[in-house]
Formats: structure tokens, C-alpha cells, sequence
């Protein structure tokens, strides 16, 4: 088992502001960033780089409506691991995690407390993916006992930050 620490960064109100705007739109110039916020271009610029640098701001990336894709339907599946399964395939329950993850049809992977053992946002095309998804990949898949689905009504828009 690995030692992970996370170091608690202090960010002041100019940092606040700056990582506020990127949530909204990555794409914004610095120069307009430094004109809604009243900092310098250049205080801008240095306290970007230095974020980045401590991995506070970790990646840039692009929304997409998956629906434009064709993938309408989306839903959350709760999963039971078979843990003495997984201990004779000598596999963690991250590696399973992991593994569901790299699924192009899951979105968000995640290990959780509570009745299931592992959460995951899967995007498909239709109900009849979604079922094939479920009964054919993922209930056959080494490790998972069983699966619980809810599907998605509807979406909120997520917060940026």
C-alpha cells in the first residue's frame, strides 16, 4: 500500500479569482483575466505557471455534449466486488477500478463506502447498449459480484469549481 500526502497549498484571494475564471473558460487570455480582475497581466502569468507547478491546476480540457455524439444515455452503476475473486486473481480493488475506467463507455470510476464498493458514470447510445453494457461486460467482468444501475433523467450543468 502506497504512502500518499497531500500538502495543503495556501491560496490567497488573487489565486481564488484567477482559478475561478479558468473553471468558467480555460481558453480566456490572460489579458482579459487581468482586465476583469484588476491584477497585472504578468502577476497573472506567474501566478498561472506557479499553479500548475504545485499541480493545483492539473490539466486543461474541453466540454462535449455527448449527446452530439450519439451517446443519449447515461447512468450510474453501483458495484459489489467479489473479493476473494479478485485476492485469487491477485488484484486490488483499484486495479478493478482502474480497469472499469478504461471502458470507452465509463466516464468516472471511483472506489466509495456504503452497500457498493465501486461507483461508475457510464455514456451509451441507447438503452439497449446500456443493457448490453451491464449483462454482457461488466457482470461478467472478474471481480464484480453484482450491479445495481440507475439511469440519468436529467443532468445539471456541474460546477466548474
Amino acid at each position: 500500500m502506497e504512502n500518499i500526502s497531500i500538502v495543503m497549498t495556501k491560496l490567497d484571494s488573487k489565486d481564488k479569482k484567477i482559478l475561478e475564471i479558468f473553471g468558467k473558460n480555460c481558453r480566456l487570455p490572460f489579458q482579459k483575466i487581468a482586465k476583469q480582475t484588476g491584477i497585472p497581466i504578468t502577476t497573472i502569468h506567474n501566478r498561472v505557471k506557479r499553479l500548475e507547478a504545485e499541480k493545483i491546476i492539473t490539466g486543461y480540457k474541453a466540454s462535449v455534449d455527448q449527446r452530439k455524439l450519439g451517446k443519449m444515455v447515461s447512468a450510474f452503476i453501483a458495484v459489489t466486488v467479489d473479493y476473494k475473486l479478485l485476492k485469487a486473481k491477485k488484484m486490488t480493488q483499484n486495479e478493478l477500478a482502474e480497469q472499469l475506467l478504461a471502458h470507452p463507455a465509463v466516464e468516472f470510476s471511483a472506489m466509495v463506502t456504503g452497500t457498493s464498493d465501486i461507483i461508475i458514470k457510464a455514456r451509451v447510445a441507447d438503452t439497449d447498449a446500456l443493457s448490453q453494457f451491464v449483462t454482457v461486460y461488466l457482470r461478467n467482468l472478474d471481480g464484480v459480484e453484482k450491479t445495481q444501475t440507475s439511469v440519468v433523467l436529467n443532468e445539471a450543468q456541474p460546477k466548474s469549481l
